[in-house]
């Protein structure tokens, strides 16, 4: 829980956070950056305060790197034990789609140590993955497949004895991306709710993020058994700098976009802890030299990190020349450390300015640059991440009171014409095949009738006009029982007047609406980096890119892997 004198509820004193009607648009929603408050980041603090140890505990592979490998986690409540199957998979049949049936590497993160006959029967339903039966010992199942070309580079070159090409290394970033981190009791696993209590797990998909985690491990540790088996006396073991360098890669498409409209209350959570974070930052009526030197030297870090964020798409890639330009403007505007310390609310004075001159992605960047120093002050409110039970619904409100709160919270809502067929081109179905969220064309494709409710704007405004023909006093529970179609959206704006980060304030189903934006916003929230766009509908990132190897997380710096950047000083040779 989050003490009381850090409750991200309670106002703050001084500048206020950001409005929803700015910190909730698509548009700066789809230029988010990840935080100190990030996920990951959160969970490697709780891995150094509490100095986890993490230990392949079997690798059992042969000389192809097929085979069995278990990474047993022990942390000072209970332990955890990844279980990875490495598997021969033709080339024709390796694609990051969510619809493959075939996967280099399956994962499943056991709750506790796995026995024998755990292993043998998880190698018999891991590699199934979706079509797999499941016990409530698995907490996560997962897949990855090679990043083929580097993955064989860096084979082929600790099997010489070398290291691997820095300029390749850097233009990928990782070995291995999964294609899918599944958990919260699907396909039989257990349900979020018998582990959510238990502290080590109680961070927002914290059981899907260490199983990420580990197989950065598995990878590292794939990769060295494979040049070992082709030369045991004259390979090289990847040097350290490099592997911390190397993340995970990840594609994700538009199974995660619905997830920031279906979970209002753990979205507001989210954000609101990330805008008050700033807020507080902003306050500050004085900073210290030091603190002007921290954060400078961040800003070069994110100058070389950005520097080396090279994507094909023509949109994003526009995007980041302007964002060079803005952390360029930036550095010059803070380079006089003196003057910045001696003025009186220096970081909100450099934020309004960024607001005024820089791009949307340069603003977002400086949030987190303004966040990243000042973790005293902002750390313990990634304790307030979590959503905790039922929402209230009351249906003794009257109807002109629902009104006032449409009014008041939803004007944004009302000022869109559904009548016109661009804004309500799209809509949001389930898969039948794979159970995931799709898209798809209202006017052109099947399926309509079982479009799911992520049209926010215009249910709002169908709510709004039912209320038109209706007396104010009227109670509206009466009211909701002639529109029984109207109580999910009535029981939303309820929600989104007690917690106003709730809402994305624009329109998900009309032609402008970009999914990637909504990829993009959760996974800054995870700590996700280098957004790899392939289309408006997916994008490759990489996750835990900089962060501490498990032999690294007791060190005093292991916290300080923001914005990562290319090791200048590692090692070419063996």
């Amino acid at each position: 829980m989050v003490p009381a004198d850090m409750n991200v509820d309670a106002p703050e004193r001084g500048v206020p956070p950001r409005p929803p009607d700015v910190a909730m648009r698509l548009a700066r929603m789809g230029a988010a950056f990840p935080t100190r408050l990030s996920f990951m980041r959160s969970l490697i603090r709780l891995m150094h305060r509490e100095r986890w140890r993490i230990e392949a505990t079997r690798l059992d592979l042969d000389d192809e790197g097929y085979g069995t490998a278990v990474y047993t986690v022990t942390t000072p409540h209970r332990q955890y034990s990844l279980i990875g199957f490495s598997h021969h998979l033709e080339p024709e049949r390796r694609t990051d789609r969510v619809i493959a049936e075939a996967w280099d590497a399956t994962f499943s993160l056991f709750d506790g140590v796995p026995a024998e006959t755990d292993v043998r029967r998880l190698a018999a339903e891991t590699p199934r993955q979706e079509a797999g039966r499941y016990l409530a010992s698995e907490l996560v199942l997962s897949r990855a497949n090679r990043s083929v070309r580097l993955f064989t580079h860096v084979v082929d070159r600790l099997a010489q004895g070398r290291q691997p090409d820095p300029a390749f290394l850097r233009s990928i970033g990782y070995l291995m991306r999964t294609t899918a981190v599944y958990g919260n009791g699907k396909f039989g696993m257990s349900d979020r709710t018998c582990y959510a209590g238990r502290p080590e797990l109680a961070g927002p998909f914290r059981a899907e993020l260490l199983s990420v985690y580990l197989i950065r491990c598995f990878a590292f540790d794939l990769v060295e058994h494979l040049a070992r088996r082709r030369n045991p006396e004259g390979c090289a073991r990847l040097d350290p700098r490099l592997k911390r360098h190397l993340g995970i890669g990840n594609a994700t498409g538009l199974g995660m976009a619905p997830f920031l409209v279906s979970h209002p209350v753990l979205i507001h959570r989210w954000f609101l802890v990330r805008e008050t974070a700033l807020a507080r930052v902003r306050t500050l009526r004085n900073v210290t030299a030091t603190e002007v030197a921290r954060f400078r030297a961040l800003l070069h870090r994110a100058r070389r990190h950005v520097g080396e964020w090279q994507v094909e798409d023509t949109i994003q890639t526009g995007r980041i020349a302007k964002l060079r330009d803005d952390l360029r403007a930036i550095d010059d505007w803070t380079g006089d450390t003196f003057a910045l310390s001696a003025r009186e609310t220096p970081w909100d004075r450099l934020y309004r300015r960024a607001a005024e001159r820089c791009s949307v992605e340069g603003q977002e960047l400086l949030v987190s640059l303004l966040i990243e120093p000042y973790g005293s002050m902002v750390d313990a409110l990634a304790e307030g991440l979590e959503a905790d039970g039922e929402e209230r619904f009351d249906p003794a409100m009257t109807t002109a009171e629902m009104r006032g709160l449409i009014g008041r919270h939803y004007g944004w809502a009302l000022a869109y014409d559904f009548s016109c067929p661009e804004t309500s081109r799209y809509f949001w179905y389930y898969s039948e095949e794979k159970i995931e969220p799709r898209r798809g064309e209202r006017r052109t494709e099947p399926g309509a009738d079982r479009e799911m409710p992520i049209a926010v704007a215009r249910d709002v405004g169908r709510l709004a006009a039912a209320l038109d023909t209706t007396a104010g006093d009227e109670i509206l529970a009466s009211f909701l029982a002639r529109h029984p179609e109207l109580r999910h959206v009535a029981r939303r704006v309820q929600i989104g007047a007690r917690h106003p980060y709730t809402e994305i304030r624009d329109n998900l189903i009309g032609a402008d609406c970009r999914p990637i934006d909504l990829l993009r916003a959760k996974l800054a929230c995870f700590g996700a980096s280098k957004f790899d766009p392939k289309s408006d509908l997916w994008t490759r990132i990489t996750l835990y890119q900089g962060a501490p190897l498990p032999d690294q997380l007791e060190d005093p710096e292991a916290d300080d892997w923001c914005f990562p950047v290319f090791p200048a000083t590692a090692c070419t040779s063996r």
